[in-house]
């Protein structure tokens, strides 16, 4: 028989994908992989048909528990809440490559704040990992038609919101790099230029530092936002490209200290969406070099 340790390190990947799609906290989905680790450990290996099907379950089933434990907490929490950023400096890491294939993106994150426990783990399963309803069904403990109706029901909260198209990276990354430039010499108008018109930014900061309360959707006033930095914090400013939750984003410094992780969503040649995570206990795990 496969030796039961590199089974589970096989899998280790997708695990951590899927508890970090449920939870967006990456200690978090790291004890959720770590208990299916003990779990797995003390099995019966020779009564398991499937490793990868009994890791994926209890994977799934643990975040679930975790996420319904954790509801009354997000529900409590100040301002917007955003998913912990996974950030890379190297797009070339082990962890940049895995499971980058399937949506990622803060923006996606975003939305799945939606869904309920349940739902979020039926869609995922059946959307992002590619489950067919007889896997969902027997993972999550449900009729194959209770499935059917939680991903249905996941789909229409999830896609109503979901309407800008994904546009090549290197364009991604080409029109971030023109609002560095601007962000940088406090070019206003080339700013405002190069945000669309029904844009919107949401930001983070877990009444741990300032933010705003609501979702801005004025582009003058976020153009003047980034215009501002520069004024209030004269030679301390600093944006650095950085790979956030597998697409081209920024970190911003101020005085050296990192102040943001910011992702954006981009089309038509503008950036249609700003997500700035800003609490402090969010940006800990970020590399800084």
């Amino acid at each position: 028989m496969t030796d039961p340790v590199a089974l589970f390190n096989a899998q280790r990947s997708r695990l951590f994908a899927i508890a970090y799609r449920m939870l967006a906290i990456r200690a978090d989905a790291e004890d959720v992989v770590q208990e299916a680790w003990l779990r797995w450990a003390q099995t019966d290996h020779a009564a398991v048909q499937s490793a990868a099907a009994w890791l994926v379950t209890i994977v799934t089933r643990l975040s679930i528990d975790r996420l319904r434990a954790a509801q009354a907490e997000r529900e409590a929490y100040i301002g917007w809440w955003l998913p912990e950023p996974l950030v890379e400096l190297d797009e070339r890491t082990p962890e940049s490559e895995a499971e980058m294939a399937s949506d990622l993106s803060v923006a996606f994150m975003w939305l799945l704040e939606r869904l309920g426990p349940e739902e979020r783990a039926a869609f995922l399963l059946r959307q992002v990992f590619d489950h067919d309803y007889a896997e969902v069904a027997e993972m999550l403990g449900k009729s194959e038609a209770s499935c059917r109706q939680l991903v249905h029901r996941a789909a229409e909260k999830v896609q109503q919101e979901k309407t800008r198209n994904k546009v090549a990276r290197e364009a991604h990354q080409s029109l971030l790099s023109k609002f560095v430039a601007a962000a940088r010499t406090g070019d206003k108008d080339a700013l405002r230029a190069l945000l669309a018109e029904n844009i919107e930014l949401v930001g983070d900061g877990g009444g741990k530092v300032p933010s705003f309360m609501e979702i801005l959707r004025d582009r003058d006033r976020i153009a003047e936002l980034y215009w501002g930095m520069l004024d209030k914090f004269p030679g301390q400013v600093e944006y650095r490209m950085a790979t956030i939750n597998g697409e081209p984003g920024l970190l911003r410094f101020i005085g050296g200290k990192l102040e943001s992780a910011q992702a954006f969503v981009t089309g038509n040649g503008q950036i249609c969406a700003i997500y700035a995570v800003r609490n402090p206990d969010k940006l800990a795990a970020v590399p800084m070099a």
